[in-house]
């Protein structure tokens, strides 16, 4: 086990080199000069002269990747541009709202689309099958923004149940009071994809010979489908969720925007809309790295769930 971990590990250095230099070419040749964005509409080649040589955009380029690159590997990333604070104090203090939402609610769309697909799995081919996966089609046709309009008017305006907008200090009273409408909402967004989805896994399960063999043993369809069939069915279930949350917590940015929550998501709004290039090549490293830790995490879970799994 801590062989192939180490294994991993090692591998994460090329893919996160070819990250770094893609960025770095991105950011430099695409994203224009920034000295222009920070001297404003009026300046003079003075001031932008000295703003470049401020940034250090003015040395070579394989001078500017080296810097980049020890940058990634102090994890400090200068301060930002529009602020002036460092950019780990920018992100870590982001961190905390964008995790009070996402892990609640990573853990109850998780839990909540596995228990209603083994529920329509179990009645495959019904009526009740056909309105739940019609319904699913329904939801997934319908904007995020209509899901967030209509939960404010009613939960909030309507009913009083919720704040539309606002954030605390204490995390326990961010998470029942202002978090529960955004993860509410983000909870019924992601049933309908997530439903859908895992349906297909725990059917392609079904047809399975072990699946068969049980059945003809005369073992009970409740155990059948909660022992092995969700056993089985949950190693694709855990390729999605962890591929899936690096891209949940930029996804976010509409829920944070919206409910005006102080989180990833919305930093990264209002990083593009300033042009504030080290927060945006920060948060961008971050999310590739999370990525890669993420797939790592999946493949040892692999082992914990099914005992059959070789990590080699």
């Amino acid at each position: 086990m801590l062989d192939y971990i180490s294994r991993r590990l090692w591998q994460m250095i090329p893919t996160m080199l070819g990250v770094v230099f893609f960025i770095f070419v991105l950011f430099h040749w695409v994203g224009g000069d920034p000295a222009y964005i920070l001297a404003g509409k009026i300046s003079s080649p003075e001031q932008i002269a000295h703003i470049r040589a401020q940034l250090g955009i003015d040395r070579p380029y394989y001078v500017q990747l080296w810097i980049f690159i020890k940058q990634i590997v102090t994890l400090d990333f200068g301060n930002s541009w529009s602020t002036g604070e460092p950019v780990a104090d920018v992100i870590l203090g982001r961190l905390g709202p964008s995790l009070t939402v996402l892990l609640p609610l990573t853990f109850l769309e998780t839990f909540c689309a596995i228990v209603l697909a083994l529920l329509i799995a179990y009645v495959r081919g019904s009526l009740t099958d056909g309105l739940v996966m019609t319904a699913c089609t329904v939801g997934m046709s319908i904007s995020i923004l209509v899901y967030i309009i209509l939960f404010q008017y009613w939960f909030a305006y309507q009913w009083g149940l919720f704040p539309v907008q606002g954030w605390g200090e204490h995390w326990l009273d961010n998470l029942t009071h202002y978090a529960t409408l955004p993860i509410l909402t983000l909870l019924v967004v992601s049933m309908a994809p997530n439903v859908r989805l895992f349906r297909s896994f725990i059917l392609d399960e079904i047809q399975q010979d072990y699946v068969r063999t049980a059945r003809a043993k005369g073992l009970r369809e409740t155990r059948i489908m909660l022992v092995h069939v969700l056993r089985n069915a949950a190693i694709p279930v855990i390729t999605y969720v962890m591929s899936n949350l690096p891209a949940l917590l930029m996804g976010a940015f509409l829920v944070e925007r919206f409910f005006s929550i102080p989180g990833i998501g919305r930093e990264v709004i209002l990083a593009v809309e300033r042009s504030d290039f080290p927060v945006i090549k920060a948060i961008t490293v971050y999310v590739a790295m999370a990525t890669m830790l993420f797939n790592l995490l999946a493949d040892l879970l692999y082992r914990v769930v099914d005992p059959r799994v070789q990590l080699r």
